[in-house]
């Protein structure tokens, strides 16, 4: 994977973290507690994923 292809991996995963929160937040206004727990569940994998792979991406280019 080049570069350009991490750096667009990783914005597409923070972007659906942060898609994934709002739909959260929906569900939380309408009483839908069990439903936005899990979304948030999936908000924050998507985001930790994406800044390990940010991390995983950076080491590796520091040992090329």
């Amino acid at each position: 994977m080049t570069r350009e292809e991490r750096i667009e991996y990783t914005k597409l995963r923070m972007e659906t973290a942060y898609k994934t929160y709002q739909a959260a937040r929906v569900l939380s206004q309408n009483g839908f507690w069990n439903s936005a727990v899990n979304r948030l569940y999936y908000a924050v994998f998507y985001a930790v994923n994406a800044l390990w792979f940010r991390g995983k991406s950076i080491l590796i280019l520091m040992v090329e």
